[in-house]
């Protein structure tokens, strides 16, 4: 990247046929539909994009198809978090042979590493990666906090460009912020949507909000918004997705709605199939019939 990335950067839906196939003309509609929102990059094979659940096939694809689509309009980042480090790094070395611009990694998860280790362990993969580095704090599903001094310690790193927070925890962004004021390249992006208006208020540099798959414009102006310092528009804007937050992701009764949720909307707006990575399955009739009322209602 020539420059230090901020602005919104969607977490990309992966649109599948089935357990093992891409929904190609889905995937084609749902990148340009994001564009069109005025995002400010995208990122693919993230959560919300289910990459732990997808075979490395499809993995590959998704790199391949998503760089040739965007063609440089907007950077691209790829997500290469792997429990095997030669996964992670194959992965890494087709983003870059693709054209994407960084990559982003999370801690492997199941065996759960101590702070030394994750050092260590980042330490290594930033030598033998050919792009710049986004470092993912997804304790939820990780079962590893990146811990502030860790962060610390990393962006030291050359090749580390900035940190995906998703913990929802303010006291630890403020905690990163404070110990990287002096950095001006380090870059803070959110995971969690109903935290971005404050965490570009207060400092931070964007956002990777899910929502931006359904609604990006949505999120584009709210972030205008906040880096301007427009708190009347910020307010009016931020409420719009808490109203999201509080109705279209809480269909549903397992932590896998938010998914479900938002791949539905993105299927009832005609832009790509509902398909859910296994163990989890789309929405049955009764909830599609639910989002389908929500999304009439909602002013967006």
């Amino acid at each position: 990247m020539k420059v230090p990335l901020s602005g919104i950067v969607p977490p990309v839906v992966t649109p599948l046929l089935n357990r093992d196939s891409l929904d190609e003309e889905g995937f084609e509609k749902l990148v340009e539909h994001i564009l069109a929102g005025g995002v400010h990059g995208l990122f693919v094979l993230g959560t919300t994009g289910e990459a732990p659940s997808l075979g490395y096939n499809v993995r590959s694809e998704v790199v391949s198809r998503a760089c040739r689509q965007v063609n440089k309009r907007v950077p691209v980042l790829v997500g290469i978090t792997d429990t095997v480090y030669s996964e992670s790094v194959a992965l890494a070395k087709k983003a870059a042979d693709c054209g994407a611009d960084a990559v982003v990694l999370a801690p492997p998860y199941y065996f759960s590493a101590g702070q030394p280790e994750l050092i260590e362990y980042v330490q290594h993969m930033v030598e033998d990666l050919p792009l710049p580095l986004f470092l993912y704090n997804m304790p939820g599903c990780t079962k590893i906090h990146m811990d502030p001094e860790t962060v610390r310690h990393l962006a030291q790193l050359d090749k580390v460009a900035g940190l995906k927070d998703s913990s929802g925890n303010m006291v630890y962004f403020h905690k990163c912020r404070e110990l990287l004021k002096d950095n001006d390249d380090f870059r803070f992006l959110v995971g969690p949507e109903e935290l971005l208006a404050e965490s570009v208020l207060l400092g931070g540099h964007g956002g990777v909000c899910g929502g931006a798959n359904m609604f990006p414009q949505l999120y584009v102006d709210l972030y205008n918004a906040a880096k301007s310092g427009d708190l009347a528009t910020t307010r009016r804007l931020h409420q719009k997705v808490i109203e999201i937050s509080n109705t279209v992701y809480r269909v549903g009764k397992h932590g896998s709605s938010f998914l479900k949720s938002v791949k539905t909307v993105l299927n009832l707006m005609g832009i790509c199939n509902d398909f859910v990575s296994e163990p989890f399955h789309r929405f049955r009739t009764s909830e599609r019939d639910i989002i389908q009322k929500l999304l009439d209602s909602l002013e967006v």
